[in-house]
């Protein structure tokens, strides 16, 4: 494939990802789970996504190949754990994608939000099947357009007559299990900046260029998270945003300023565009490189002569989170995605891990890896038991596939 991608773009890709699930999607479940203790929650997520974006920052400039931890597992750990990786990413992201989607139909059309959420996969996969500069081009407008609309949000909140300091801390709290369960589910938000490691057949000098770029696009998107969730905790208090629907529409409604609130709700679908835009990318690109290996049908593996991106597999990805974004659930979406990323990452640590044999340099990865263990577990229990069973499922493909070609070769 080509390599188009420079720091900026990378960094943009990066943000569209994660600027639209963090702050329209994840904050209200997170406050329910969480109550007065969000913002330890949001902090505890964003260190643990800290550590892991250092790790898989390393890992990028050492395999600066598509697939992004699929590839790192499997230099550094084995094939299986590799593979584990993939298809945690793989499930877990197209999760992801339909949770996206869905929030395009709740903010824009709400009883109609299943058949906009469809629409928007198909428009997006038919964007992303023109090459990657065309996506590229896109989520730099639709990041702009975003943070200006948070912008206005964070302003008017913390200038309404309305807000109230008192209210961070105020409210009931979840206790320990709480703030662990929000943390996962803010982590959700957090994960966008893997689409950078993921397009590493597509980015210029990437062991250069993935390394500044990772830090920066999830530094950007802290500053955003934690500015977005005081103003707008400031005005509904915990109990108000946990039990908001479109939590930031209904911010600005009840700061007094109602004429923004059609704005703030295009923002959000606008938002949650970027995001299915680049995880899009993202999984189809894992997709590449596990059909690449046989690990998925190698007709996947496929590249278009002209516009040189996976296309087969943009096709396939689409369809199957068109499906999703057609029947499922908004906040059951969410908590599953989370489980998968967290099981990913976990691996992403892992192969860190390997890298140094140094005490101080092994520190980053270690706590990456006991932050994702921990808030994987944290999550609610059907979410877990869901993507347990998920990933058991994997686990038995992939012994059914090996032990075919096996057989095969003997």
């Amino acid at each position: 494939m080509r390599r188009t991608l420079g720091v900026g773009d990378a960094v943009v890709l990066g943000l569209g990802s994660m600027v639209g699930a963090g702050v329209f999607a994840a904050l209200a479940p997170a406050a329910r789970a969480a109550g007065s203790g969000l913002l330890p929650a949001l902090a505890l997520a964003s260190a643990v996504a800290y550590a892991n974006a250092l790790s898989s920052a390393r890992l990028a400039a050492r395999y600066p190949a598509s697939g992004g931890t699929y590839v790192y597992g499997r230099e550094r750990l084995g094939p299986f754990t590799g593979y584990l990786a993939g298809w945690s990413f793989v499930v877990g992201k197209t999760a992801s994608c339909a949770a996206m989607a869905l929030t395009v139909g709740v903010y824009l059309w709400p009883d109609r939000a299943h058949a906009v959420a469809v629409a928007a996969v198909v428009a997006l996969t038919a964007v992303n099947y023109g090459g990657v500069q065309k996506p590229a081009r896109l989520t730099r407008l639709i990041v702009v357009v975003v943070l200006a609309v948070l912008a206005s949000v964070v302003v008017v909140c913390l200038g309404s007559e309305e807000s109230d300091a008192g209210r961070l801390g105020a409210g009931g709290s979840g206790g320990v299990g709480g703030v662990l369960q929000a943390a996962g589910v803010l982590f959700f938000a957090f994960a966008g900046y893997a689409r950078i490691a993921t397009l590493g057949e597509e980015v210029r000098n990437p062991s250069r260029t993935i390394p500044r770029a990772i830090p920066l696009a999830l530094g950007i998107a802290l500053v955003v998270y934690a500015s977005v969730a005081i103003a707008v905790l400031s005005v509904l208090g915990s109990s108000g945003l946990g039990s908001a629907t479109v939590p930031l529409a209904d911010a600005v409604q009840a700061a007094g300023v109602p004429g923004l609130v059609p704005v703030v709700r295009v923002g959000a679908a606008v938002a949650a565009l970027g995001s299915l835009l680049a995880l899009v990318l993202g999984v189809s690109r894992t997709t590449l490189a596990m059909a690449r290996d046989g690990h998925l049908p190698r007709g996947l593996s496929a590249v278009h002569p002209r516009h040189r991106v996976p296309h087969r597999a943009e096709l396939a990805v689409g369809a199957v989170v068109a499906v999703l974004a057609a029947t499922a659930v908004l906040r059951g979406v969410i908590g599953f995605s989370s489980l998968g990323v967290l099981v990913y990452y976990a691996v992403a640590n892992a192969s860190a891990w390997t890298l140094d044999t140094a005490s101080l340099k092994r520190a980053v990865p270690a706590v990456g890896l006991v932050g994702c263990v921990v808030l994987a577990f944290a999550l609610p229990v059907g979410s877990v038991l869901t993507g347990v069973g998920v990933l058991v499922v994997g686990v038995l493909v992939y012994g059914v596939r090996t032990g075919v070609d096996r057989a095969m070769s003997r």
